[in-house]
């Protein structure tokens, strides 16, 4: 099937709404919202003052050698990082003057405590630790008969709230009973036990393999992601679990004290609402459905649980929350741009982001607003993956209130000061990376930033590398942001919360993972909320059950009654490998109402493909969305 251009004459809706950008939304895709007032969400909040400094970290050594490390560069023999020292911060030790993260030690001998990949404690209030460092090494040290089993991920640490544990990877240290960041804990009583997912009915085994854990603010639970290959192509599901500890295991490896994962529940259910469905010859979109892709976190009181989902818009990726025990589900971002990280304040009232808002690195595909997800049931993992360029992110910190955005609110960057100059705060050669998170008293943000460098920059690539201002030109940084008129959130214990997920399906070991049911191919009618509809053609691949070729067209359609769409999309999508995804997409697009936009592909089509596990973007012909004028051009090959 191919798509004919659209020949019908654009209708400008009668009442124009005005658009317009303020202090709160200097981004390119804030502009494509119009200023609706809605009578249910408050006022948009004004902007506030931020404070945004730097937190420091060991001396660099530009010669990473064994012995390089000197005395020269760290004269009390507490250890170097490299110029690219791993680095990734992390929350807020319950007394908000310390800061978790992990990195590598380098140039020191393979016998030196301060050696690889350790977790450390920064301090955030210029003070020093009584040995005059700002900061410390937790892992650094600790006897190898208290890390038995010890995991070698080192990812995204967190603070247990009593000050004296720490999630790191998918391991917990625990200091006993001292304070973390106190003199009397020392590497001797310090203990590292792993954390494993028992997935064998017998109970025997390495365990599943989990990834991005996050935490629950009760101390008890914990949620993880893991992946899973269907219909070709990888994908994942969340999970919710408890935490055990084990002190002498029976079954299963690591024979050795560790945390086991029980109780688990899979976040989803092939019973309940799917977010594209069809009955008879009809097809329709529930923006209800529970689609928890990847897990990102918890709330700040931990009623709800945080997730990448499936698109309420097409091509637009943002982030939900879903009520652990209710299952109402609540869109936290809906701006055109790509969010990915996101942490919610301890009083639930406020989230700071990740996202590519400001870059317009995803408004060639999103800018258009008001199209329903219905290419997108194939095309997600491919539009979700323009946002990088390899290591490269387009990610800066967004403060958002609860209620997200609406009208021409698209939040306030959190680091909009400083010029823009070289190594400032707001070089937009720093990318912000995951996950910033809130202080408990919620007057503070901490986040991590990695500077552009090869092959996102140099050789092949147009465009040229930067050179670090940091440190012994160090690429990597931790910064703190001060919201200064803020005045402290009373930190309040959250209560243990129920194991059971009333709408998840309770995790069984050695049982088959759950498996989406594929739509049934055909051709459906999808009736807009407001107006007109869309006919919709669901082909499946050559000897597959999965779809993996949606066209639709548009007639008069409109869901929101600002946006009305005409014309035709149609994309197929290929799988060369579990990772390497293929689209070829014809597009011709026309929305009026709000405002005049088209999105449109070359005579040819658009034709791209994606590493999903590298995140480069390669294609032949263009896909172009234009709003009042103004063009959203895709990214050139390889930047």
């Amino acid at each position: 099937m191919r798509l004919k251009a659209n020949t019908r004459a654009p209708f400008l809706g009668a009442t124009a709404l005005t658009l317009a950008t303020s202090a709160l939304s200097t981004n390119p895709g804030a502009n494509l919202q119009a200023i609706i007032t809605l009578p249910d969400l408050p006022t948009p909040p004004q902007p506030e003052p931020i404070e945004v400094t730097e937190l420091p970290l060991p001396p660099v050594t530009l010669d990473e050698r064994e012995g390089s490390c000197t005395a020269e560069i760290n004269s009390r023999g507490t250890g170097c990082i490299g110029q690219r020292p791993n680095l990734q911060s992390g929350s807020f030790l319950p007394d908000d003057k310390h800061v978790l993260a992990s990195l590598n030690f380098t140039g020191a001998s393979v016998s030196s405590i301060y050696y690889g990949p350790q977790l450390i404690i920064v301090k955030t209030d210029g003070t020093t630790f009584s040995n005059g460092d700002p900061w410390k090494c937790l892992t650094c040290g600790v006897p190898e008969g208290q890390q038995l089993g010890r995991s070698p991920t080192m990812d995204y640490p967190q603070a247990f709230s009593d000050g004296k544990r720490a999630l790191f990877g998918t391991n917990i240290l625990d200091c006993g009973p001292w304070q973390l960041a106190s003199e009397d804990c020392t590497a001797e009583r310090t203990h590292i036990y792993p954390i494993r997912w028992n997935v064998q009915a017998d109970g025997s085994g390495e365990g599943g393999n989990i990834r991005e854990l996050r935490r629950h603010p009760d101390d008890v639970h914990l949620g993880f992601n893991a992946m899973v290959i269907s219909g070709g192509t990888i994908g994942q599901f969340g999970y919710f679990a408890r935490l055990q500890f084990n002190p002498v295991p029976a079954s299963g490896i690591p024979l050795t004290p560790r945390y086991d994962l029980v109780n688990v529940t899979t976040l989803f259910n092939p019973g309940s609402l799917s977010p594209v469905s069809v009955k008879g010859s009809n097809i329709f979109v529930n923006p209800q459905a529970i689609t928890v892709g990847e897990l990102r976190g918890f709330s700040g009181r931990g009623n709800e649980v945080t997730y990448l989902g499936y698109p309420a818009e097409s091509c637009n990726i943002d982030v939900f929350g879903v009520d652990l025990t209710t299952g109402a589900v609540r869109r936290l971002t809906s701006n055109p741009e790509y969010v990915d990280p996101v942490d919610i304040s301890p009083d639930d009232q406020w989230s700071v982001v990740m996202d590519t808002r400001g870059s317009g690195r995803q408004l060639f595909l999103a800018a258009m607003r008001g199209v329903p997800p219905i290419v997108d049931l194939v095309i997600t993992a491919i539009t979700a993956s323009v946002r990088n360029n390899g290591q490269r992110r387009f990610f800066q910190p967004w403060l958002l209130d609860r209620h997200g955005d609406r009208g021409s609110y698209s939040g306030q960057k959190i680091n909009a000061a400083g010029g823009g100059s070289l190594g400032s705060v707001n070089d937009p050669q720093w990318n912000g990376m995951a996950d910033p998170k809130w202080s408990h008293d919620g007057t503070a943000i901490v986040y991590w930033q990695q500077m552009t460098h090869f092959p996102a920059c140099g050789g092949a690539n147009p465009l040229p590398c930067p050179k670090s201002t940091e440190p012994g030109g160090r690429i990597d940084r931790i910064m703190i942001a001060r919201l200064t008129s803020r005045t402290t959130v009373p930190q309040k214990p959250v209560a243990p919360i129920s194991d059971t997920v009333p709408w998840g399906l309770p995790y069984i070991p050695g049982s088959e993972l759950p498996s989406p049911k594929p739509l049934p191919p055909g051709s459906y009618t999808l009736i807009g909320k407001v107006s007109g509809f869309a006919t919709v053609s669901l082909i499946a691949g050559a000897g597959s059950t999965f779809i993996s070729t949606v066209a639709v067209t548009y007639q008069d359609f409109s869901d929101d009654g600002e946006n009305t769409i005409n014309g035709s999309e149609e994309v197929t999508v290929s799988y060369k490998s579990p990772t390497l995804n293929h689209a070829d997409w014809f597009s011709n697009l026309t929305s009026t109402g709000a405002n005049f936009s088209t999105k449109i592909t070359s005579p040819g089509g658009f034709h791209v493909d994606i590493n999903i596990a590298k995140n480069i973007f390669t294609a032949n012909g263009t896909l172009t969305t234009t709003v009042d004028g103004v063009a959203y051009l895709q990214p050139d090959n390889y930047t």
